[in-house]
């Protein structure tokens, strides 16, 4: 058998991170596999929690804990049920280990510091499709996460 991989997953709850998820359901992940979902808030932000974690980001959320209402108001986390179905299925369908961790800040640094922080094996976002110049002045996350990401990254159009 084969060593378990580590993967995130950039979430943001937009369709496209969505469909990044769908896409590593259906193509990447396998039984066994460590699916981490991360998320940036923003910086303004300030849940219960954010104190404790805003320079590390939380610990790693279970899948479990993740679903309760009262961990999602604690981290500042919109509870999601296409998501949570998403994950739920994965989990039980793959056999895959399925956490969570929250930052708060600049989501091109933050996904860059998970990578090495949980020494993934491979991260996968969704793109927004911003064409060259609002790229240029908006900057784009995925083009920075390629770029300084240690891991192999996927971007999902």
């Amino acid at each position: 058998m084969a060593k378990a991989r580590t993967i995130g997953i950039g979430m943001d709850y937009s369709a496209t991170s969505k469909s990044a998820l769908k896409w590593a359901i259906d193509n990447l992940i396998e039984a066994g596999d460590i699916i981490v979902v991360i998320l940036v808030l923003s910086p303004k932000s300030d849940p219960a929690n954010k104190k404790l974690f805003a320079d590390t980001g939380s610990p790693l959320i279970p899948l479990i804990e993740l679903k309760e209402p009262g961990v999602c108001k604690k981290y500042g986390i919109t509870p999601d049920s296409e998501l949570f179905d998403m994950l739920d299925s994965v989990s039980r369908d793959k056999m895959a280990k399925v956490v969570a961790k929250v930052y708060w800040g600049d989501p091109r640094e933050k996904l860059c510091e998970a990578v090495n922080l949980l020494k993934l094996d491979s991260l996968v976002l969704g793109s927004r499709g911003l064409g060259a110049i609002k790229r240029v002045l908006l900057g784009s996350v995925s083009s920075y996460v390629v770029q300084n990401a240690s891991c192999a990254v996927t971007v999902v159009k």
